[in-house]
């Protein structure tokens, strides 16, 4: 029965002798057309040593996003902190579009001042004036994840997501008997807190819109139960633990509800949960396996898997009148949907053959893009701005989270420095 719940609630887990690290970065390839920028080291005016490189974490950011091409500082000419001391004839020697320059000040309360400007090159004049941002010593990547969205955004036109955070899944142990834990992380893979951790399985990690909240799938005595948790206090309340089945939570868009799946009544179907009342409301009603719900970005709709068609394919049901159609018809099965914030495309785990890749449907067109070519790709969440896809999959024998931006084009990998990570889900913007 245990190994039943566990199938049934995820598809494709895979379980591996895994120890707990910092995930770290590896960019393998990037959009065709770079733009070049500098990031110069920011002028430091103090005698406290600094505790992070705000340059060096704005430049990662942004070379990480596929869209940058950074120019060394070996290469760098100068090195101003003001826009008065900048001489644009070196920037366009080395083939620099933008400039992005700034400073730290220690402050006598121990805090920090950082100011940053971005500049355009070609026309000589600054993208972005002057902003300061006071920080303490802890707050520095904080700070440097900022500037990246601020850059990111003045560029591209679309929000960074640098400042958002992912949760994640690893275990420790051998495959008889592995500790898991529920682990946040920085957006770029730093900064790794454990959330929870328990001898019996964790999965299905959700957040809530606004953050605060999470809500996760853990195994007491072999059964599944559904958990709420505050992130900043750690308390934690049970929700959902009937008889069968307690599985995948979805937070709503307004936070108020939960989707969730459970077999209470024999098979597994959709229902809602109303938080606060505790209200819960059948949604689907099918002799067919319903599970993995996912809300459309408005609310109206709920994303779902079922095999009710004889194999697993994404289904869509209206909250309102419960009616269900189907979604997917490409590939020998679609799991795990998800949709972008503005609706317009849903990503899958879609299976040919004897592949499981990430794939993007255009919800208007029906155009399907696989956009991974890893083994054994599960579990997609996107980026609050929808550029970036972020997933588990296996490299070199070993579950690592992968990122894919939705066109296909970037693509970096994001493993533990010593074991297997699954189940990622990446947070939405923090209110």
């Amino acid at each position: 029965m245990f190994n039943k719940w566990v199938a049934i609630l995820v598809f494709g887990l895979f379980f591996s002798s895994v120890s707990r690290a910092q995930l770290v970065i590896e960019i393998n390839s990037g959009a065709d057309q770079l733009l070049p920028i500098a990031v110069v080291p920011f002028g430091y005016t103090g005698t406290r040593a600094l505790p992070e490189d705000i340059a060096q974490i704005v430049e990662n950011d942004l070379v990480r996003s596929g869209l940058f091409d950074a120019i060394p500082r070996a290469n760098m000419l100068s090195m101003p902190s003001k826009e008065a001391d900048v001489y644009y004839r070196d920037w366009r020697l080395l083939k620099s579009d933008y400039v992005v320059i700034g400073s730290v000040q220690a402050l006598t309360d121990g805090k920090f001042r950082i100011g940053f400007e971005l500049l355009n090159v070609l026309s000589q004049k600054p993208v972005q004036k002057h902003a300061y941002i006071d920080v303490s010593e802890s707050n520095f990547r904080d700070a440097a994840h900022y500037i990246s969205d601020k850059v990111y955004e003045l560029l591209t036109g679309i929000p960074g997501a640098f400042s958002t955070r992912i949760l994640y899944v690893t275990t420790e142990g051998d495959q008889k008997a592995p500790t898991f834990k529920l682990q946040v992380a920085d957006a770029d893979g730093y900064r790794p807190i454990v959330v929870v951790t328990s001898k019996e399985p964790i999965l299905s990690p959700s957040w809530s819109s606004d953050g605060r909240n999470i809500a996760y799938v853990m195994f007491r005595n072999r059964r599944p139960n559904i958990f709420i948790q505050e992130l900043a206090s750690g308390k934690r309340q049970q929700i959902a633990q009937f008889r069968g089945l307690n599985g995948a939570p979805a937070w709503s868009p307004d936070g108020k509800k939960l989707a969730l799946v459970l077999s209470k009544d024999n098979n597994p179907e959709i229902y809602t949960l109303d938080i606060a009342t505790q209200k819960l409301e059948r949604m689907t009603n099918h002799y067919a396996i319903d599970t993995e719900p996912s809300w459309e970005p408005d609310g109206k709709g709920i994303v779902f898997t079922s095999d009710r068609g004889g194999n697993p394919q994404i289904y869509r049901l209206d909250v309102d009148s419960k009616r269900v159609e189907r979604v997917t018809f490409e590939g020998d099965l679609n799991t795990r949907a998800r949709m972008t914030p503005d609706g317009r495309y849903l990503v899958t785990v879609q299976k040919n053959g004897g592949s499981y890749h990430v794939a993007l449907q255009d919800m208007k067109t029906g155009r399907v893009q696989i956009l991974t070519e890893t083994y054994l790709d599960e579990s997609p969440s996107i980026a609050p701005n929808g550029s970036m896809v972020i997933y588990a999959t296996t490299h070199q024998g070993r579950g690592i989270l992968a990122v894919v931006s939705v066109d296909g084009l970037v693509k970096y990998r994001l493993p533990s420095a010593d074991g297997d990570v699954r189940e990622p889900s990446w947070s939405p913007y923090f209110k």
